[in-house]
């Protein structure tokens, strides 16, 4: 005898699954919806960001004032740029700064970090008074301010005469002027610090009450527990600032009162590039700079980037 199985039955009343064409439809509403939200974003990045990064990489090939069509000149302006004294200073300017200012802020950025990362009452309020200059420290206001702090016979001359040194105001001294924006940029080391804490707050307790225990001091503790743990912080911090300080623009505008000098002195690589594309209205030759920049920002990133194997210690890696 042969048994045959019977079909089972549907139970009354139960429906068929959904057609994968409506899961379809219903996922196609939902990102419908999402590009609708995005639009506003969407269409800012492409008319105010990627539209002019295109039109300038085409500029930069060209010949253009503002005024009249521009006409192609193949790497001419790449080659008269190479060869002009002032872009020449205008870099060899940047690249001081750069070196200066990057790590004299980020060391006083850590410094304070770790002294308000103990506990201690008006712990809040010394944060943000720190935190303070990041905020205003852009402003045009600022820059005149500190203008009339480094002029001549202002505070600081006055305070050096006391202390015996008469170089009278940094802003009118060739030597010294670049060094009032380097004050400046250190003074703005709010945003590095905080997070510098927020890396300080990650660092397990047990590692340094284990040190304490084996008899190491402060000094050997911040060496082999603190600074290998915030490594990766510290890794975005010199990144970062790395790059603000290739674009600095304002200050050395404002508190060389537009003239990027004396003896362009504080000729920066963006004032420049201001310079030649909005005062001598040559476009062309400007956005040649700006794609020059570009370049060079992006080498020390990759640079930073590969360093980083040597010094970051990623606790995912295992090291």
């Amino acid at each position: 005898m042969t048994l045959v199985k019977e079909a089972p039955t549907r139970p009354a009343g139960k429906r068929r699954p959904a057609a994968p064409a409506a899961g379809r439809r219903r996922r196609r509403r939902e990102n419908l919806a999402g590009y609708l939200f995005m639009s506003p974003w969407i269409a800012g990045f492409l008319l105010l960001t990627a539209g002019p990064m295109i039109a300038s990489l085409y500029y930069a090939f060209t010949s253009y004032n503002l005024f009249t069509p521009p006409k192609w000149v193949g790497l001419d302006n790449f080659t008269t740029m190479f060869h002009d004294p002032r872009w020449q200073k205008s870099v060899e300017v940047t690249l001081k700064y750069v070196v200066v200012a990057t790590p004299l802020k980020l060391l006083l950025a850590l410094g304070v970090a770790l002294l308000l990362a103990q506990r201690r009452r008006g712990q809040g309020l010394y944060r943000a008074a720190f935190y303070m200059p990041s905020l205003i420290g852009a402003s045009v206001s600022v820059g005149f301010v500190w203008r009339a702090l480094f002029s001549d016979d202002a505070i600081v001359d006055r305070g050096q005469k006391i202390l015996g040194v008469d170089v009278g105001g940094w802003i009118g001294n060739p030597d010294y002027v670049l060094y009032a924006l380097v004050a400046l940029s250190i003074w703005q080391f709010g945003a590095p610090m905080v997070i510098f804490l927020a890396g300080l707050k990650q660092v397990p307790r047990e590692l340094y009450e284990a040190a304490e225990v084996d008899g190491a001091g402060p000094v050997r503790r911040f060496w082999n527990i603190t600074l290998p743990m915030i490594s990766p912080v510290l890794f975005f911090n010199v990144l970062l600032e790395s790059i603000h300080a290739f674009q600095v623009f304002g200050s050395a505008y404002v508190v060389s009162d537009t003239r990027c000098g004396p003896a362009d002195a504080t000729l920066v690589y963006t004032c420049y590039l201001y310079q030649k594309g909005f005062k001598e209205a040559q476009m062309g030759f400007a956005s040649a700079m700006a794609w020059t920049l570009v370049v060079a920002v992006g080498l020390v990133t990759a640079v930073l980037f590969r360093s980083q194997k040597k010094w970051v210690h990623y606790e995912e890696a295992g090291k």
